[in-house]
């Protein structure tokens, strides 16, 4: 990454982010934050307390505990009474929210980003990240310094909750078949990348009688490779899978809230797979229903939904977008193709300890090993990657793209998807979208053979260095 792209501090609605001490620094956490605290006062936030509740939480990055103080002192002086969950994962704080009936939230991670990032993301009472208005005014406020500072005999308080993790546990196990799964005996290889899932992940698959094969387990945030869960982060993970003769092998990113799989064969599913095994467990084993994706996610989310004649919703990339569409079609199963799965019936958050027992649930009912489910469902060849590019330029590009792909069909919920159709099917697609996370074009594309993802993607980086170069 450029020196430039470093210090530039990513804002989006749901939060910031950026590298610790080059973009994102004390003072920016703290302003954001006092932004928030306002946001929350002006609202009306209390439900009839003086002071509004704000849950706080973090990862286990080196630099949590200065991005804590910071938001810590932000809260304080403006007022709010905090409870602290410490280090917990993302979705773990996701539910602590309605239990509490607290105003909002906010949790201290870069979540897929390397280590030398960090981050606030900012909820919602209902556990949802900020919606897009909701984060417009929250953005403004901060914009404008417009700060709720309370007087000396007002200040905020702070309290904790240790039980959150425990909760969340009892949540997923009051969801999956527990006896079922205890019956099987799993071998289980958990990466939990030194971060925040070791919180939670291990406690779990104890009470689930699993055998546990434990890689970067500690939780200092030193990563041991970078969190997200990309083909050519799993290579340590695959290989323990097969040492260990496991029965299947799960990695986390930072804050847990996504999910990565490896089959017995030792063989990395893709992260978009997470999410379509949930979907087939879901709709053949529990209940039929509309199912919601992001525009990014694999084709396979249509292929296995197809045999239950259940609809497939596609939203905008964010989990805020995918939740919301999800409740405004009643989906049943949801989530992103990056490893984030969102089962409603435990809380409209990506939730990759969730993810975890619903799989070993799968694999208990299946009765098969999870190689054996993996070569079951339909296989779809996709590409990622990404694209330093002007963000001031990229409206250009996305014209510049769709004057030079004519023939496709268009989607532009989300910077731009061309479908290219078979006999009446997209059997093709690249979706090309500004990242939200980082300073990047990222590059989608998918095909039903890997020669042709490739031949996409090279078209499609081709087509954008082309523009880059006449800039």
């Amino acid at each position: 990454m450029s020196d430039s792209h470093s210090s530039r501090l990513m804002i989006s609605v749901s939060g910031i982010r950026g590298v610790v001490g080059r973009s994102l620094t004390p003072a920016h956490a703290l302003e954001f934050v006092q932004a928030y605290a306002a946001y929350l006062w002006d609202i009306g936030a209390g439900h009839g307390r003086q002071q509004p509740l704000v849950l706080l939480a973090r990862d286990t990055r080196t630099s949590g505990d200065m991005m804590r103080h910071a938001a810590m002192a932000a809260l304080i002086g403006s007022g709010c009474r905090v409870l602290d969950l410490g280090i917990v994962s993302t979705p773990t704080l996701q539910l602590a929210i309605p239990h509490h009936q607290a105003d909002g939230a906010l949790c201290i991670t870069a979540s897929h980003n390397p280590a030398n990032w960090n981050a606030l993301k900012f909820f919602q009472p209902n556990g949802m990240y900020l919606d897009k208005a909701m984060g417009g005014e929250f953005l403004r406020k901060h914009g404008a310094k417009e700060w709720h500072f309370a007087p000396w005999d007002a200040m905020g308080t702070v309290g904790d909750d240790t039980e959150a993790t425990a909760r969340h546990i009892q949540k997923v196990l009051d969801y999956i078949d527990v006896e079922a799964i205890r019956a099987r005996n799993f071998k289980v290889v958990l990466d939990g990348c030194n971060g925040a899932g070791n919180v939670i992940s291990p406690r779990l698959l104890e009470i689930l009688s699993c055998q546990i094969v434990h890689i970067n387990s500690s939780l200092d945030g030193i990563f041991a490779h970078n969190p997200e869960p990309l083909p050519q982060n799993m290579t340590q993970l695959c290989e323990a899978v097969k040492q260990h003769g496991a029965d299947i092998g799960f990695a986390h990113d930072a804050d847990a809230d996504r999910v990565a799989i490896v089959t017995d064969d030792g063989e990395f599913i893709g992260e978009d797979y997470s999410l379509v095994w949930a979907i087939a467990h879901i709709l053949k084993n529990r209940k039929r229903g509309p199912v919601v994706t992001n525009l990014s996610t694999s084709m396979a989310v249509e292929a296995v939904a197809k045999p239950f004649d259940c609809p497939v919703f596609r939203a905008p990339v964010g989990d805020v977008n995918v939740s919301g569409k999800m409740h405004e079609v009643g989906a049943v199963i949801g989530g992103e193709g990056n490893g984030g799965v969102i089962i409603p019936d435990i809380q409209f958050g990506r939730d990759g300890i969730a993810a975890i027992g619903l799989t070993l649930d799968f694999l208990a009912k299946e009765g098969k090993t999870a190689g054996e489910i993996h070569r079951s469902i339909p296989r779809f060849f996709n590409r990622k990657s990404t694209v330093e590019f002007p963000n001031d330029k990229v409206p250009a590009l996305l014209q510049w793209l769709k004057a030079k792909e004519k023939t496709a069909r268009l989607d532009e919920q989300d910077g731009v998807k061309f479908y290219w159709p078979k006999d009446g099917d997209a059997t093709s697609w690249a979706h090309i979208r500004p990242s939200g996370t980082e300073p990047f074009v990222r590059v989608i594309c998918e095909a039903t053979t890997d020669a042709e993802a490739k031949r996409i993607e090279q078209a499609m980086q081709g087509e954008i260095a082309e523009l880059a170069a006449a800039l």
